[in-house]
């Protein structure tokens, strides 16, 4: 069976972009949509040992893009501490929150209680195609779950890939996140394609689903951390550091030796946990 598309085959999705014009927008905006999301719906047939404790909520909301209700499927880690801050997790592309397994273990160590979302079409949440203005309202609906249940507790927003730019989206909206961080994404989809082999194609006017957090980014009133991995094959460190020179402060870049798009969150523990306790105060 062939693996599911992911960023790094482009070149042969930009040739499709440019035959899809031919067929129309609304054909070019769904085709995009699912290039970019590569969403994969279902629940895991076994749970590995490290999400234990992982516990089921579900978030129901009424999408004003599609006009439809939606029921969300998120992953809680609580902690033991009552005081303890909270983190939304937003995960990336083509992987639901089982995926995200490790990257949600990994930020509870560091003291998180976690919330884990997936958006419309991952995993069992509704099956409706994602969109960029439909995943924000997904975690918005998820932000404010987490204000009516943890109403007490300094609430954080954390995004990987893809779901970084999501994040920023949602920190520029908000006024109640202590603060923002984003690994492994990027200051807009046009320059992740630019950045590939076949980024001089012109196919930049033609995406839809920008994600242009290089601007939206500017918004965000919230400290700002951005990590990335010095071997980020997939997302180029370049991108993380363009945002973040983007960035509002009070921020910081960490850049993690060695650390891939997928281990950059466990191989910099411990730049995190110095990170979090310099930028935000938290931890010993």
């Amino acid at each position: 069976m062939p693996r599911p598309m992911t960023l790094l085959r482009w070149p042969l999705a930009a040739l499709l972009l440019l035959a899809a014009l031919l067929a129309g927008c609304a054909t070019l905006d769904e085709k995009q949509r699912q290039w970019i999301f590569q969403p994969s719906a279902g629940q895991p047939s076994w749970v590995p040992s490290s999400a234990e404790g992982l516990q089921d909520v579900w978030i129901e909301h009424r999408s004003a893009e599609s006009g439809k209700p939606l029921r969300l499927h998120a992953l809680w880690l609580p902690q033991p501490r009552a005081d303890a801050p909270v983190l939304l997790y937003l995960h990336g592309a083509r992987r639901n929150v089982w995926g995200s397994h490790f990257r949600i273990r990994n930020m509870h160590d560091l003291g998180f209680a976690v919330l884990a979302l997936d958006y419309r079409g991952f995993g069992q949440s509704s099956a409706e195609l994602p969109s960029e203005a439909g995943v924000l309202e997904d975690a918005r609906a998820a932000w404010d779950w987490l204000a009516r249940e943890q109403p007490q507790r300094p609430r954080y927003i954390f995004g990987h890939s893809l779901g970084g730019a999501i994040a920023v989206q949602l920190a520029g909206e908000v006024d109640d996140a202590r603060g923002l961080i984003v690994e492994g994404t990027f200051t807009s989809i046009p320059d992740v394609f630019s950045s590939f082999k076949w980024g001089w194609l012109p196919v930049g006017p033609l995406i839809t689903q920008r994600f242009d957090s290089a601007q939206k980014i500017a918004k965000v009133r919230a400290p700002i951390l951005v990590v990335h991995g010095s071997q980020d094959s997939l997302i180029r460190p370049e991108l993380g550091r363009a945002l973040y020179e983007r960035a509002p402060g009070p921020k910081r870049f960490v850049l993690v030796e060695g650390g891939t798009h997928y281990s950059t969150n466990g191989v910099g523990q411990a730049l995190y946990r110095d990170a979090l306790r310099e930028l935000f105060g938290l931890g010993s």
